[in-house]
């Protein structure tokens, strides 16, 4: 019998993924770190903690648990402990990332809605800080995953590969975590982005209103005025991350909807059943909104766009001039 569809699919998708993300991300991680592309230090921060969560999260998630089971099935990091330890980190990379979003969409609501506090609020210090306290939070809210995994098989006295134990769906504490999980992600990051969003965009579009009606001109003059420039590519910039964050997340909202009020269950081992073709498309999904910023950095910022065409041309500007140089 065949290989299921769904995981002939996977085999060809996340190589290309990897290939793409990992270095899209480790560019926009170089471009952010200079600091050269127009950006207060504060977006920078915040932009540069989501391209290393983002990493993270290819490398934890892709590379070694995606790839590696694919290609590599007995190398030493399916090992049941590094596995474990591998998922608990991914999971940890992925709240990171989530809740870094959030973060960034409360940070420009409060630099465009409450002018006077985001003096005090809208700094590179308060970054920082958020940046650390959510990835510590991160951190804690995820050990618990090393204690609901056990091995898929034993083989030669070794425990190979992860699966999730049976008393994770039956037991009242287990259920509580679950529900905690999804709540926390990506249920909430949904509202609180959608909460600050409408209200940055309605604040946006009233103040332009505002500064035509003193400017005396019309919306058709509104390119020639700096300030609704600005402001339009802060909504563009903010509506575009959060929009694809919510799209690509959206298959995976629904399919943990399904886990708790259906029979359902996670990692089912039979690829042909519906809810895990569900599961697995929302998984590939899910990480393809780890590469996704890259590419809205550089269609929405021109400052990041010519930075990383810089990054790009120089090694090879060297490797031309050493190739001339040895001919």
């Amino acid at each position: 019998m065949g290989m299921p569809v769904i995981v002939e699919i996977e085999n060809i998708y996340y190589p290309i993924l990897a290939v793409i993300g990992v270095p899209a991300n480790l560019m926009t991680i170089v471009v952010l770190f200079r600091g050269n592309c127009g950006l207060s230090k504060c977006i920078s921060r915040y932009l540069l903690g989501m391209a290393v969560a983002d990493l993270l999260v290819l490398i934890f998630g892709v590379v070694l648990y995606e790839i590696k089971d694919s290609y590599f099935p007995f190398s030493f990091l399916n090992y049941t402990p590094i596995c474990s330890l591998n998922i608990a980190l991914l999971f940890m990379s992925i709240d990171w990332s989530v809740w870094l979003t959030v973060a960034f969409s409360f940070d420009r609501f409060v630099a465009i809605c409450h002018q006077t506090f985001s003096k005090k609020y809208c700094t590179e210090r308060t970054a920082a800080i958020v940046i650390t306290v959510v990835f510590s939070l991160s951190i804690v809210q995820n050990a618990p995953i090393n204690f609901i995994l056990e091995p898929r098989a034993i083989i030669n006295d070794v425990p190979w590969s992860c699966y999730v134990i049976p008393s994770f769906y039956t037991l009242t504490v287990w259920i509580a975590f679950l529900w905690l999980e999804i709540i926390l992600t990506p249920c909430v990051p949904f509202l609180l982005i959608l909460l600050f969003n409408a209200q940055t965009i309605r604040h946006i579009v009233q103040a332009n209103r505002v500064r035509r009606g003193l400017r005396g001109k019309n919306n058709s003059e509104d390119h020639n005025d700096p300030e609704v420039e600005n402001r339009r590519k802060s909504i563009i910039l903010l509506l575009t991350i959060s929009a694809s964050f919510m799209l690509l997340w959206a298959v995976m909202f629904v399919f943990f909807i399904f886990v708790n009020f259906t029979d359902a269950q996670i990692s089912e081992p039979s690829y042909n059943a519906p809810f895990t073709i569900m599961e697995q498309t929302g998984y590939m999904l899910r990480n393809l909104s780890s590469c996704r910023n890259t590419f809205i950095y550089a269609v929405s910022q021109s400052k990041f766009r010519e930075q990383l065409k810089n990054l790009i041309s120089s090694p090879v500007t060297l490797i031309i001039n050493l190739f001339k140089y040895f001919k």
